[in-house]
Protein backbone atom coordinates (compact mmCIF):
# COMPACT_ATOMS: atom_id res chain seq x y z
CA UNK A 1 0.00 0.00 0.00
CA UNK A 2 1.34 3.56 -0.83
CA UNK A 3 0.04 5.97 1.61
CA UNK A 4 1.63 9.06 0.13
CA UNK A 5 1.95 9.75 -3.63
CA UNK A 6 2.52 12.91 -5.98
CA UNK A 7 0.25 14.18 -8.82
CA UNK A 8 2.41 14.52 -12.19
CA UNK A 9 0.57 17.46 -13.08
CA UNK A 10 1.63 19.47 -10.28
CA UNK A 11 5.49 18.55 -9.83
CA UNK A 12 7.31 21.65 -10.65
CA UNK A 13 11.08 20.44 -10.40
CA UNK A 14 11.48 22.19 -7.33
CA UNK A 15 13.28 19.40 -5.08
CA UNK A 16 11.82 20.80 -1.58
CA UNK A 17 10.43 17.32 -0.82
CA UNK A 18 13.92 15.57 -1.59
CA UNK A 19 15.30 18.79 0.48
CA UNK A 20 13.03 17.90 3.62
CA UNK A 21 13.01 13.90 3.43
CA UNK A 22 15.66 13.01 6.09
CA UNK A 23 15.55 9.62 4.46
CA UNK A 24 15.93 10.39 1.22
CA UNK A 25 12.35 8.14 0.03
CA UNK A 26 11.73 10.30 -2.43
CA UNK A 27 12.95 9.43 -6.47
CA UNK A 28 13.17 11.97 -9.12
CA UNK A 29 12.50 10.34 -12.87
CA UNK A 30 11.54 11.25 -15.80
CA UNK A 31 11.66 15.47 -14.25
CA UNK A 32 8.58 13.40 -11.28
CA UNK A 33 8.98 12.92 -7.88
CA UNK A 34 8.19 9.28 -6.93
CA UNK A 35 7.82 7.66 -3.51
CA UNK A 36 9.62 5.20 -2.73
CA UNK A 37 7.53 3.03 -1.11
CA UNK A 38 10.52 0.32 0.72
CA UNK A 39 12.08 4.06 1.88
CA UNK A 40 9.09 5.95 3.10
CA UNK A 41 8.54 6.10 6.63
CA UNK A 42 5.07 7.63 6.09
CA UNK A 43 6.13 10.92 8.19
CA UNK A 44 4.17 13.90 6.32
CA UNK A 45 6.74 16.08 5.94
CA UNK A 46 6.61 15.73 1.85
CA UNK A 47 2.63 16.84 2.14
CA UNK A 48 3.84 19.47 4.55
CA UNK A 49 6.07 21.63 2.75
CA UNK A 50 5.08 20.66 -0.87
CA UNK A 51 4.15 24.47 -2.68
CA UNK A 52 2.34 22.99 -5.08
CA UNK A 53 0.40 20.70 -3.12
CA UNK A 54 0.95 17.93 -5.79
CA UNK A 55 1.00 15.49 -2.78
CA UNK A 56 -2.07 13.08 -2.09
CA UNK A 57 -2.54 10.14 0.22
CA UNK A 58 -4.63 7.56 0.57
CA UNK A 59 -8.34 8.06 1.56
CA UNK A 60 -10.30 5.75 3.47
CA UNK A 61 -13.55 7.53 3.60
CA UNK A 62 -15.70 5.81 1.19
CA UNK A 63 -14.82 1.95 2.48
CA UNK A 64 -16.37 3.78 5.74
CA UNK A 65 -19.14 5.23 4.12
CA UNK A 66 -19.83 2.01 2.84
CA UNK A 67 -19.79 0.36 5.83
CA UNK A 68 -22.25 2.58 7.62
CA UNK A 69 -24.72 2.85 4.55
CA UNK A 70 -24.68 -1.40 4.82
CA UNK A 71 -25.30 -1.29 8.28
CA UNK A 72 -22.07 -2.63 10.03
CA UNK A 73 -21.28 -1.89 13.44
CA UNK A 74 -18.59 0.33 13.41
CA UNK A 75 -17.20 1.37 16.13
CA UNK A 76 -14.70 4.98 16.17
CA UNK A 77 -11.72 4.85 18.04
CA UNK A 78 -10.72 8.22 18.48
CA UNK A 79 -7.22 9.17 19.41
CA UNK A 80 -6.97 11.74 22.20
CA UNK A 81 -4.64 14.21 20.29
CA UNK A 82 -8.44 14.96 19.25
CA UNK A 83 -8.66 17.39 22.67
CA UNK A 84 -6.22 19.23 21.63
CA UNK A 85 -7.13 19.55 17.48
CA UNK A 86 -10.14 20.04 16.81
CA UNK A 87 -12.84 22.77 17.80
CA UNK A 88 -15.23 22.13 20.57
CA UNK A 89 -17.17 24.10 23.48
CA UNK A 90 -16.83 20.44 25.44
CA UNK A 91 -15.42 17.06 24.20
CA UNK A 92 -18.57 15.17 24.77
CA UNK A 93 -19.94 17.50 21.37
CA UNK A 94 -17.07 15.83 19.13
CA UNK A 95 -18.76 12.36 20.78
CA UNK A 96 -22.17 13.23 19.03
CA UNK A 97 -21.13 14.46 15.80
CA UNK A 98 -19.58 11.11 14.95
CA UNK A 99 -22.77 9.02 16.31
CA UNK A 100 -24.88 11.47 13.92
CA UNK A 101 -22.47 10.29 11.44
CA UNK A 102 -23.85 6.55 11.45
CA UNK A 103 -20.94 5.40 14.02
CA UNK A 104 -22.42 2.68 16.42
CA UNK A 105 -20.12 3.54 19.34
CA UNK A 106 -17.38 6.11 20.05
CA UNK A 107 -13.80 4.91 22.31
CA UNK A 108 -10.73 6.44 22.96
CA UNK A 109 -7.92 5.23 22.08
CA UNK A 110 -6.58 6.12 25.48
CA UNK A 111 -8.18 3.08 26.27
CA UNK A 112 -5.55 1.22 24.36
CA UNK A 113 -2.96 3.06 25.35
CA UNK A 114 -3.46 2.15 29.00
CA UNK A 115 -2.86 -1.62 27.92
CA UNK A 116 0.37 -0.41 26.18
CA UNK A 117 1.58 1.47 29.60
CA UNK A 118 0.92 -1.46 31.34
CA UNK A 119 3.12 -3.61 29.21
CA UNK A 120 5.60 -1.06 29.25
CA UNK A 121 5.61 -1.49 32.95
CA UNK A 122 6.15 -4.65 33.04
CA UNK A 123 8.97 -4.63 30.64
CA UNK A 124 10.42 -1.81 33.16
CA UNK A 125 9.89 -4.38 35.75
CA UNK A 126 11.56 -7.61 34.29
CA UNK A 127 14.48 -5.48 33.61
CA UNK A 128 16.10 -7.33 30.77
CA UNK A 129 16.51 -4.96 28.30
CA UNK A 130 19.68 -2.95 27.66
CA UNK A 131 17.37 -0.44 26.62
CA UNK A 132 14.05 0.27 25.88
CA UNK A 133 12.37 2.11 22.64
CA UNK A 134 8.16 2.90 22.88
CA UNK A 135 6.42 1.60 19.89
CA UNK A 136 3.77 3.84 19.53
CA UNK A 137 4.85 5.71 16.49
CA UNK A 138 4.35 3.81 13.24
CA UNK A 139 6.73 6.03 11.57
CA UNK A 140 9.58 5.84 14.39
CA UNK A 141 9.30 2.29 14.18
CA UNK A 142 9.60 2.13 9.89
CA UNK A 143 13.07 4.38 10.75
CA UNK A 144 14.46 1.97 13.09
CA UNK A 145 13.72 -1.00 10.95
CA UNK A 146 14.50 0.37 7.74
CA UNK A 147 17.77 2.80 8.46
CA UNK A 148 18.58 1.70 12.07
CA UNK A 149 18.24 -2.24 11.89
CA UNK A 150 20.70 -2.90 15.10
CA UNK A 151 18.39 -0.80 17.49
CA UNK A 152 15.66 -3.31 16.43
CA UNK A 153 15.89 -5.41 19.52
CA UNK A 154 15.77 -2.53 21.53
CA UNK A 155 12.34 -1.98 20.66
CA UNK A 156 9.73 -2.54 23.20
CA UNK A 157 7.98 -5.83 21.40
CA UNK A 158 4.68 -4.55 22.44
CA UNK A 159 1.71 -3.26 19.47
CA UNK A 160 0.73 0.24 19.29
CA UNK A 161 -2.69 1.52 21.82
CA UNK A 162 -4.18 1.84 18.24
CA UNK A 163 -3.81 -1.88 17.16
CA UNK A 164 -4.39 -2.92 21.19
CA UNK A 165 -7.33 -0.64 21.00
CA UNK A 166 -8.62 -2.06 18.06
CA UNK A 167 -8.01 -5.92 18.95
CA UNK A 168 -9.69 -5.09 22.07
CA UNK A 169 -12.91 -3.53 20.29
CA UNK A 170 -13.38 -6.13 18.34
CA UNK A 171 -12.77 -8.75 21.49
CA UNK A 172 -15.40 -6.54 23.19
CA UNK A 173 -18.25 -6.65 20.03
CA UNK A 174 -17.28 -9.45 17.42
CA UNK A 175 -15.03 -10.21 14.99
CA UNK A 176 -17.32 -8.76 12.50
CA UNK A 177 -17.37 -5.28 13.62
CA UNK A 178 -15.84 -2.47 11.95
CA UNK A 179 -12.93 -0.31 13.86
CA UNK A 180 -12.06 2.85 12.18
CA UNK A 181 -9.49 4.81 13.46
CA UNK A 182 -9.58 8.61 13.71
CA UNK A 183 -6.71 10.45 14.20
CA UNK A 184 -3.91 13.02 13.25
CA UNK A 185 -1.09 10.40 11.61
CA UNK A 186 -0.75 9.38 7.93
CA UNK A 187 1.70 6.82 9.02
CA UNK A 188 -0.99 4.80 11.00
CA UNK A 189 -2.82 4.02 7.34
CA UNK A 190 0.23 1.96 7.11
CA UNK A 191 0.30 0.16 10.20
CA UNK A 192 -2.96 -0.75 10.08
CA UNK A 193 -3.38 -1.77 6.34
CA UNK A 194 0.39 -2.66 5.49
CA UNK A 195 1.84 -4.41 7.69
CA UNK A 196 0.84 -8.22 8.40
CA UNK A 197 2.19 -8.83 11.77
CA UNK A 198 -1.05 -6.71 12.77
CA UNK A 199 -3.55 -6.81 9.93
CA UNK A 200 -6.76 -7.11 11.23
CA UNK A 201 -6.97 -5.21 14.13
CA UNK A 202 -8.01 -1.99 12.04
CA UNK A 203 -10.25 -2.14 9.56
CA UNK A 204 -10.07 1.86 8.23
CA UNK A 205 -8.26 4.95 8.72
CA UNK A 206 -9.97 8.38 8.86
CA UNK A 207 -7.77 11.86 9.32
CA UNK A 208 -9.12 14.75 11.42
CA UNK A 209 -8.73 16.45 8.21
CA UNK A 210 -10.99 14.58 6.35
CA UNK A 211 -13.35 14.41 9.09
CA UNK A 212 -13.40 18.31 8.62
CA UNK A 213 -14.27 17.50 5.22
CA UNK A 214 -16.82 14.85 6.37
CA UNK A 215 -19.11 17.05 8.66
CA UNK A 216 -19.30 19.75 6.02
CA UNK A 217 -20.55 17.96 3.81
CA UNK A 218 -23.50 16.15 6.23
CA UNK A 219 -24.13 19.93 7.41
CA UNK A 220 -22.99 19.12 11.11
CA UNK A 221 -20.92 21.43 13.14
CA UNK A 222 -19.57 19.76 15.96
CA UNK A 223 -20.12 22.91 18.35
CA UNK A 224 -23.81 22.98 17.69
CA UNK A 225 -23.66 19.27 18.64
CA UNK A 226 -25.13 18.18 22.51
CA UNK A 227 -22.46 16.31 24.66
CA UNK A 228 -22.30 12.62 24.66
CA UNK A 229 -20.03 10.47 26.71
CA UNK A 230 -17.69 8.11 25.48
CA UNK A 231 -18.09 4.51 25.17
CA UNK A 232 -14.93 3.89 27.50
CA UNK A 233 -14.33 4.65 31.08
CA UNK A 234 -11.96 7.99 31.32
CA UNK A 235 -8.42 6.48 30.27
CA UNK A 236 -7.11 8.90 32.88
CA UNK A 237 -2.97 9.98 32.09
CA UNK A 238 -3.11 7.62 29.20
CA UNK A 239 -4.96 10.68 27.21
CA UNK A 240 -1.18 12.48 27.50
CA UNK A 241 0.67 9.97 25.10
CA UNK A 242 -0.08 12.84 22.32
CA UNK A 243 1.90 15.09 23.46
CA UNK A 244 6.09 14.57 23.65
CA UNK A 245 6.81 13.08 27.40
CA UNK A 246 2.98 11.31 27.33
CA UNK A 247 4.18 7.99 27.23
CA UNK A 248 6.90 8.50 30.15
CA UNK A 249 4.36 10.21 32.42
CA UNK A 250 1.94 7.37 32.08
CA UNK A 251 4.63 4.90 32.74
CA UNK A 252 5.88 7.01 36.10
CA UNK A 253 2.57 7.49 37.38
CA UNK A 254 2.53 4.64 40.25
CA UNK A 255 6.02 5.78 40.73
CA UNK A 256 7.35 2.25 41.04
CA UNK A 257 11.03 2.06 41.44
CA UNK A 258 13.46 0.94 38.96
CA UNK A 259 16.96 1.52 37.37
CA UNK A 260 15.62 3.12 33.92
CA UNK A 261 16.33 6.84 33.01
CA UNK A 262 13.12 8.13 31.49
CA UNK A 263 13.58 10.30 28.35
CA UNK A 264 11.41 11.45 25.59
CA UNK A 265 12.64 12.45 21.99
CA UNK A 266 10.58 13.90 19.52
CA UNK A 267 11.27 15.55 15.90
CA UNK A 268 13.00 13.33 13.02
CA UNK A 269 16.29 14.75 13.02
CA UNK A 270 16.33 14.24 17.64
CA UNK A 271 15.18 10.63 16.69
CA UNK A 272 18.41 9.36 14.48
CA UNK A 273 20.31 11.61 16.58
CA UNK A 274 19.36 9.38 19.71
CA UNK A 275 19.51 6.12 17.44
CA UNK A 276 22.96 6.96 16.06
CA UNK A 277 24.25 7.30 20.02
CA UNK A 278 22.91 4.34 21.01
CA UNK A 279 24.94 2.51 17.85
CA UNK A 280 27.40 3.95 19.64
CA UNK A 281 26.78 2.52 22.70
CA UNK A 282 26.51 6.15 24.24
CA UNK A 283 22.93 5.72 26.05
CA UNK A 284 22.72 2.71 28.76
CA UNK A 285 19.87 1.71 30.66
CA UNK A 286 17.28 4.00 29.33
CA UNK A 287 13.60 4.12 28.72
CA UNK A 288 12.92 6.41 25.55
CA UNK A 289 9.91 7.71 24.58
CA UNK A 290 10.52 8.64 20.46
CA UNK A 291 8.10 10.31 18.22
CA UNK A 292 9.08 11.60 15.18
CA UNK A 293 6.36 14.50 15.09
CA UNK A 294 7.94 17.93 16.87
CA UNK A 295 5.74 18.03 20.35
CA UNK A 296 4.10 14.77 19.41
CA UNK A 297 0.98 13.64 17.48
CA UNK A 298 -1.20 17.20 18.05
CA UNK A 299 1.49 17.79 15.21
CA UNK A 300 0.51 15.64 12.85
CA UNK A 301 0.86 16.09 9.07
CA UNK A 302 -3.58 15.57 9.16
CA UNK A 303 -3.84 18.31 11.42
CA UNK A 304 -2.35 20.78 9.80
CA UNK A 305 -5.52 22.74 9.09
CA UNK A 306 -5.94 23.64 12.47
CA UNK A 307 -2.54 25.44 12.48
CA UNK A 308 -2.50 25.04 16.30
CA UNK A 309 0.63 25.34 18.24
CA UNK A 310 2.07 22.27 20.27
CA UNK A 311 1.91 24.70 23.56
CA UNK A 312 -1.93 25.23 22.96
CA UNK A 313 -2.63 21.89 22.36
CA UNK A 314 -0.56 20.61 25.18
CA UNK A 315 -2.38 22.86 27.85
CA UNK A 316 -6.28 21.75 26.24
CA UNK A 317 -5.58 18.04 26.48
CA UNK A 318 -3.86 18.51 30.42
CA UNK A 319 -7.26 20.22 31.09
CA UNK A 320 -8.60 17.54 30.37
CA UNK A 321 -6.64 14.63 31.90
CA UNK A 322 -6.83 13.08 35.14
CA UNK A 323 -3.11 12.33 36.54
CA UNK A 324 -4.08 8.87 38.09
CA UNK A 325 -2.99 5.45 36.77
CA UNK A 326 -5.60 3.43 35.04
CA UNK A 327 -7.36 0.32 36.89
CA UNK A 328 -9.67 -0.40 34.86
CA UNK A 329 -8.05 -2.51 32.89
CA UNK A 330 -10.09 -4.14 29.96
CA UNK A 331 -8.84 -7.77 29.72
CA UNK A 332 -6.01 -8.78 27.33
CA UNK A 333 -3.51 -11.09 27.18
CA UNK A 334 0.36 -9.92 26.38
CA UNK A 335 0.46 -12.55 24.17
CA UNK A 336 -2.85 -10.13 22.54
CA UNK A 337 -0.35 -7.12 22.68
CA UNK A 338 3.15 -8.57 21.32
CA UNK A 339 4.97 -7.04 18.09
CA UNK A 340 8.07 -8.82 16.73
CA UNK A 341 10.26 -5.55 15.42
CA UNK A 342 13.23 -6.99 13.10
CA UNK A 343 15.92 -5.82 10.74
CA UNK A 344 13.87 -4.66 7.56
CA UNK A 345 16.94 -2.37 6.64
CA UNK A 346 16.80 -0.47 2.95
CA UNK A 347 19.87 -1.79 1.34
CA UNK A 348 20.91 0.64 -2.03
CA UNK A 349 23.51 -0.30 -4.50
CA UNK A 350 26.72 1.72 -3.83
CA UNK A 351 29.02 2.82 -6.90
CA UNK A 352 32.73 2.95 -6.95
CA UNK A 353 34.70 5.48 -6.49
CA UNK A 354 35.19 5.56 -10.27
CA UNK A 355 31.60 5.45 -11.04
CA UNK A 356 31.04 8.38 -8.13
CA UNK A 357 33.25 10.71 -10.78
CA UNK A 358 32.15 9.90 -13.94
CA UNK A 359 28.70 11.04 -12.94
CA UNK A 360 30.69 14.28 -11.41
CA UNK A 361 32.03 14.64 -14.62
CA UNK A 362 28.89 14.08 -16.44
CA UNK A 363 27.91 17.93 -15.03
CA UNK A 364 31.11 19.60 -15.30
CA UNK A 365 32.40 18.56 -11.88
CA UNK A 366 35.82 17.25 -12.61
CA UNK A 367 37.43 18.69 -9.40
CA UNK A 368 36.52 18.66 -5.22
CA UNK A 369 36.51 22.95 -6.18
CA UNK A 370 33.93 22.22 -8.85
CA UNK A 371 31.21 20.53 -6.57
CA UNK A 372 29.71 23.28 -4.70
CA UNK A 373 27.58 21.19 -2.38
CA UNK A 374 25.07 23.69 -2.60
CA UNK A 375 22.12 21.46 -1.78
CA UNK A 376 19.65 22.91 -4.59
CA UNK A 377 19.34 19.28 -6.28
CA UNK A 378 17.59 18.09 -2.61
CA UNK A 379 21.13 16.54 -1.29
CA UNK A 380 23.48 17.78 0.86
CA UNK A 381 26.66 17.09 -1.25
CA UNK A 382 27.22 17.14 -5.10
CA UNK A 383 28.80 12.93 -4.21
CA UNK A 384 25.99 12.53 -1.99
CA UNK A 385 23.40 13.38 -5.57
CA UNK A 386 25.86 11.30 -7.86
CA UNK A 387 25.68 8.60 -5.91
CA UNK A 388 21.53 8.99 -5.93
CA UNK A 389 22.06 9.11 -9.29
CA UNK A 390 23.44 6.09 -9.80
CA UNK A 391 20.69 4.34 -8.02
CA UNK A 392 18.02 6.09 -9.91
CA UNK A 393 16.95 8.57 -7.42
CA UNK A 394 17.87 11.87 -8.76
CA UNK A 395 18.60 12.88 -12.30
CA UNK A 396 21.67 14.57 -13.87
CA UNK A 397 19.60 17.69 -14.85
CA UNK A 398 18.48 18.13 -10.94
CA UNK A 399 21.99 20.29 -10.73
CA UNK A 400 20.89 23.75 -10.85
CA UNK A 401 24.52 25.45 -11.21
CA UNK A 402 25.38 23.09 -13.88
CA UNK A 403 21.65 23.40 -15.86
CA UNK A 404 22.34 27.36 -15.29
CA UNK A 405 25.75 27.01 -16.79
CA UNK A 406 24.64 24.91 -19.87
CA UNK A 407 21.19 27.54 -20.41
CA UNK A 408 24.09 30.40 -19.80
CA UNK A 409 26.09 29.09 -22.10
CA UNK A 410 23.80 28.08 -25.53
CA UNK A 411 22.21 31.54 -24.92
CA UNK A 412 26.18 32.86 -25.11
CA UNK A 413 26.66 30.85 -28.11
CA UNK A 414 23.39 32.12 -29.81
CA UNK A 415 23.96 35.73 -29.01
CA UNK A 416 28.13 35.84 -30.12
CA UNK A 417 27.26 34.20 -33.21
CA UNK A 418 24.55 35.91 -34.85
CA UNK A 419 25.12 38.47 -37.36
CA UNK A 420 22.70 40.96 -36.35
CA UNK A 421 23.88 43.65 -33.65
CA UNK A 422 21.56 43.21 -30.36
CA UNK A 423 21.08 45.01 -27.56
CA UNK A 424 18.60 45.01 -24.14
CA UNK A 425 17.89 48.86 -23.15
CA UNK A 426 16.02 49.61 -20.28
CA UNK A 427 13.54 52.52 -19.67
CA UNK A 428 16.63 54.93 -18.81
CA UNK A 429 17.95 54.09 -21.76
CA UNK A 430 21.05 52.58 -20.23
CA UNK A 431 22.05 49.24 -22.29
CA UNK A 432 22.10 46.11 -20.02
CA UNK A 433 23.39 43.60 -22.44
CA UNK A 434 25.10 43.72 -26.01
CA UNK A 435 26.88 41.01 -28.37
CA UNK A 436 30.11 41.02 -29.66
CA UNK A 437 28.73 42.86 -33.15
CA UNK A 438 26.80 44.95 -30.68
CA UNK A 439 30.05 46.30 -28.90
CA UNK A 440 31.88 46.17 -32.63
CA UNK A 441 29.11 48.93 -33.54
CA UNK A 442 29.38 50.90 -30.14
CA UNK A 443 33.69 50.30 -30.63
CA UNK A 444 33.59 49.49 -26.67
CA UNK A 445 33.86 46.46 -24.88
CA UNK A 446 31.11 44.58 -23.36
CA UNK A 447 32.11 45.83 -19.41
CA UNK A 448 31.81 49.52 -20.90
CA UNK A 449 28.76 49.42 -22.62
CA UNK A 450 26.65 48.03 -19.88
CA UNK A 451 27.38 51.58 -17.85
CA UNK A 452 26.87 53.68 -21.26
CA UNK A 453 23.82 55.24 -22.39
CA UNK A 454 22.41 54.39 -25.89
CA UNK A 455 22.34 57.76 -27.10
CA UNK A 456 25.69 58.34 -26.56
CA UNK A 457 26.18 56.53 -29.44
CA UNK A 458 23.43 57.19 -31.52
CA UNK A 459 19.91 58.64 -32.20
CA UNK A 460 17.41 56.94 -29.80
CA UNK A 461 13.83 58.57 -31.02
CA UNK A 462 12.99 55.07 -31.97
CA UNK A 463 13.71 53.37 -28.69
CA UNK A 464 12.11 56.06 -26.92
CA UNK A 465 8.92 55.87 -28.84
CA UNK A 466 8.14 52.04 -28.08
CA UNK A 467 9.21 52.42 -24.33
CA UNK A 468 6.95 54.73 -24.56
CA UNK A 469 4.36 53.66 -26.59
CA UNK A 470 5.05 49.34 -26.17
CA UNK A 471 4.55 49.73 -30.04
CA UNK A 472 7.48 47.57 -31.95
CA UNK A 473 9.34 48.96 -34.74
CA UNK A 474 9.96 45.76 -37.64
CA UNK A 475 12.59 46.67 -40.22
CA UNK A 476 12.75 50.09 -40.56
CA UNK A 477 15.91 51.05 -42.62
CA UNK A 478 18.49 53.15 -40.62
CA UNK A 479 21.96 54.67 -41.48
CA UNK A 480 24.72 54.29 -38.64
CA UNK A 481 28.23 55.22 -38.97
CA UNK A 482 27.34 58.80 -40.69
CA UNK A 483 25.89 56.91 -43.59
CA UNK A 484 28.33 54.09 -43.90
CA UNK A 485 26.29 51.50 -42.45
CA UNK A 486 22.98 50.50 -43.57
CA UNK A 487 20.65 48.76 -40.84
CA UNK A 488 17.02 47.01 -40.70
CA UNK A 489 16.04 48.35 -37.31
CA UNK A 490 13.69 46.22 -34.99
CA UNK A 491 12.58 47.01 -31.64
CA UNK A 492 10.44 44.77 -28.90
CA UNK A 493 9.47 46.16 -25.98
CA UNK A 494 9.90 43.38 -23.06
CA UNK A 495 7.01 43.63 -20.81
CA UNK A 496 8.36 41.92 -17.84
CA UNK A 497 11.98 43.78 -17.93
CA UNK A 498 10.33 47.35 -18.67
CA UNK A 499 13.13 47.23 -21.39
CA UNK A 500 12.90 46.86 -25.20
CA UNK A 501 15.34 44.42 -27.27
CA UNK A 502 16.41 46.45 -30.16
CA UNK A 503 18.13 44.59 -33.28
CA UNK A 504 20.29 46.07 -36.11
CA UNK A 505 20.40 43.84 -39.49
CA UNK A 506 23.48 44.83 -41.19
CA UNK A 507 22.11 45.22 -44.83
CA UNK A 508 24.99 47.32 -46.31
CA UNK A 509 25.97 44.92 -48.75
CA UNK A 510 22.30 44.27 -50.27
CA UNK A 511 22.08 47.91 -50.59
CA UNK A 512 25.21 48.73 -51.88
CA UNK A 513 24.07 45.50 -54.44
CA UNK A 514 20.87 46.86 -55.30
CA UNK A 515 22.41 50.16 -55.89
CA UNK A 516 24.92 48.46 -58.76
CA UNK A 517 22.48 46.92 -60.21
CA UNK A 518 20.29 49.80 -60.64
CA UNK A 519 23.16 52.19 -61.94
CA UNK A 520 24.06 49.44 -64.22
CA UNK A 521 20.62 49.82 -65.62
CA UNK A 522 20.39 53.18 -65.82
CA UNK A 523 23.86 53.07 -67.95
CA UNK A 524 22.59 50.57 -69.97
CA UNK A 525 19.38 52.43 -70.73
CA UNK A 526 21.25 56.01 -71.15
CA UNK A 527 22.99 53.49 -74.14
CA UNK A 528 19.51 52.92 -75.60
CA UNK A 529 18.95 56.12 -75.35
CA UNK A 530 21.82 57.08 -77.50
CA UNK A 531 20.95 54.60 -79.77
CA UNK A 532 17.13 55.77 -80.08
CA UNK A 533 19.27 59.56 -81.07
CA UNK A 534 21.07 58.12 -83.18
CA UNK A 535 18.88 56.49 -85.45
CA UNK A 536 16.16 59.22 -85.19
CA UNK A 537 17.43 60.59 -88.52
CA UNK A 538 17.33 57.53 -90.31
CA UNK A 539 14.06 56.46 -89.08
CA UNK A 540 12.63 60.43 -89.87
CA UNK A 541 13.72 59.48 -92.95
CA UNK A 542 12.41 56.31 -93.37
CA UNK A 543 9.30 57.61 -92.00
CA UNK A 544 8.73 60.39 -94.44
CA UNK A 545 8.97 57.76 -97.26
CA UNK A 546 6.14 55.72 -95.68
CA UNK A 547 4.18 58.11 -94.71
CA UNK A 548 4.43 58.45 -91.10
CA UNK A 549 5.37 61.10 -88.21
CA UNK A 550 8.83 60.77 -86.73
CA UNK A 551 6.85 61.12 -84.06
CA UNK A 552 5.26 58.64 -83.23
CA UNK A 553 8.35 56.45 -83.91
CA UNK A 554 10.06 58.04 -81.21
CA UNK A 555 6.81 57.37 -78.79
CA UNK A 556 6.55 53.96 -79.23
CA UNK A 557 10.80 52.63 -79.15
CA UNK A 558 10.90 55.08 -75.53
CA UNK A 559 7.72 53.15 -74.22
CA UNK A 560 10.12 50.28 -75.00
CA UNK A 561 12.88 51.60 -72.81
CA UNK A 562 10.63 52.16 -70.42
CA UNK A 563 8.59 49.14 -70.01
CA UNK A 564 12.19 47.44 -69.79
CA UNK A 565 13.39 49.87 -67.13
CA UNK A 566 10.27 49.09 -65.31
CA UNK A 567 10.27 45.67 -65.75
CA UNK A 568 14.08 45.36 -64.25
CA UNK A 569 13.25 47.47 -60.78
CA UNK A 570 10.28 45.20 -60.35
Amino acid sequence: MKVIDFKDAKCRHCYKCVRNCMVKAIAVQDEQARILKDHCINCGRCLEVCPQNAKTFASDMERVKRFLRQGEKTVVSIAPSYIGVLEFDHPGQVVDALLKLGFFEVRETAEGAAMVTEEYKRLIRENTMPNIITTCCPSVNDLIEKYYPDCAKLMAPVVSPMIAHGRYIKKLYGEEAKVVFLGPCIAKKQEAIGDERVSGAIDAILTFEELAIWLEEAGIAIRECTEKPMGNPDPKINRLYPISGGVVQSVIAEEEADTYHKVYVDGLANCMEMLECMQKGELEHCFIEANICEGGCTKGPASARWNTSYIKAKIKIEKEVSHKAFRELPEMRTEELEKTFSDRGVRDAYPTEEEIRQILRSVGKYTPEDELNCGACGYTTCREKAVAVFQNKAELSMCMPYALTQAESMSNVVMDVTPSMIFIVDGELRIRECNKKGQELLGVGKEEALTRYIFEFMEAEDIEETLRTKEPVMGKKLQLEHGRMTVKETIVYIENLESVLVTFQDVTREEKRKEQHYNLKVETMEMAQKVIDKQMTVAQEIAGLLGETTAETKVTLTKLRNSILNEEED
